[in-house]
């Protein structure tokens, strides 16, 4: 099926899925099912794989009209694309507003230098591989385990590979819910006071809610303070990115970026306001190119999604909310 769909591809890779479609009636049923293959992807009825088609095909033609357009950031397809956004937001995003403005800022800002650009992912292992979070809106478990991994790794040496599942089951009396949403700076409260955060391997990821099983005797991680950057200081934002560790972020993800490829993202439809963000991740580095500054971001999304992972996004307007909810955790060593 592979070798067949690779003219369509090429076929369609310029031009709007309607025109594609008016050629040859069927290229698009043709170009869903090398998909479906890719993606291994199966359906119960002719009646679902009609109705994904359409979806998928929806898609398609805003990914090709996204693309023709003149932006700093394409599009393209992805293991989302026969999902309307609706149900993407369902499955993986917050279901539960987050008040982070209720957060107080208490991060030490300083006049000293910092680096015009960094990315922690080249100046050592430091950072871990990106994960998936399945269809579960844990995406605060990772923004929280990946931040304290780097952070533990940057002065130890040694990257951990952390229990998101202990912080879905066990945190709910820090104002997190499991799959519906949490915070970062909520998750990093519930370590210090829980003294402690296991390992994924004794504690093993399930992509849905349970009941706590946290084993004290096999924590490996543990929190001596929670450092907060105050609300939409950017600012400093680059600096504690830059002169500490990856931080967590959240921030509102719209339609357009759930089918995001490569490039710097930048959107008109998002709000700013903490009460909007519903996706929480990790800025691992900043930096600039062709005179747009940027930050580089770590996705719980699964590697195939974005590039590696990852995703750049706009740095200093604030893109989305981004700079609303940030913080980090001192780690106990």
């Amino acid at each position: 099926m592979a070798p067949r769909a690779l003219p369509l591809l090429v076929l369609c890779s310029g031009l709007a899925l309607g025109l594609c479609a008016a050629s040859d009636s069927a290229s698009g049923e043709q170009l869903f099912k090398a998909w479906t293959s890719q993606h291994r992807r199966e359906y119960r009825s002719q009646e679902e794989f009609r109705h994904r088609l359409r979806i998928f095909l929806d898609n398609k033609q805003k990914i090709d009209k996204h693309n023709a357009g003149n932006s700093s950031f394409r599009m393209g397809l992805n293991q989302f694309s026969d999902m309307t956004f609706p149900e993407f937001r369902k499955q993986y995003l917050w279901h539960e507003p987050q008040n982070c403005s209720a957060t107080t800022g208490n991060f030490p800002r300083s006049s000293g230098p910092y680096p015009r650009s960094i990315d922690w992912r080249k100046k050592g292992k430091f950072v871990s591989p990106v994960k998936d979070q399945g269809p579960c809106g844990s995406c605060w478990t990772f923004s929280t385990t990946g931040c304290l991994e780097s952070a533990i790794a940057i002065k130890t040496g040694k990257l951990l590979n952390l229990a998101e599942q202990q912080l879905i089951d066990c945190a709910q009396n820090f104002n997190n819910f499991g799959c519906s949403g949490g915070l970062p700076s909520q998750a990093f409260e519930y370590i210090l006071y829980n003294k402690g955060l296991m390992e994924e391997e004794g504690y093993p990821y399930q992509a849905q809610n349970g009941t706590c099983k946290f084993q004290p005797q096999k924590a490996v991680a543990f929190i001596k303070d929670v450092v907060n950057i105050s609300l939409y200081d950017e600012q400093g934002l680059v600096q504690a990115v830059g002169t500490y560790n990856p931080v967590s972020i959240a921030f509102e993800v719209k339609e357009d970026f759930v089918h995001y490829q490569e490039g710097v993202y930048t959107s008109t439809e998002c709000d700013r306001t903490p009460d909007k963000v519903n996706h929480a991740v990790l800025a691992v580095g900043y930096g600039e190119a062709d005179g747009e500054p940027f930050w580089i971001v770590k996705n719980s999304w699964g590697p195939q999604w974005g590039m590696d992972g990852y995703f750049n996004i706009e740095r200093g307007e604030n893109m989305c909310g981004l700079a609303d909810c940030a913080s980090f955790p001192v780690p106990l060593l």
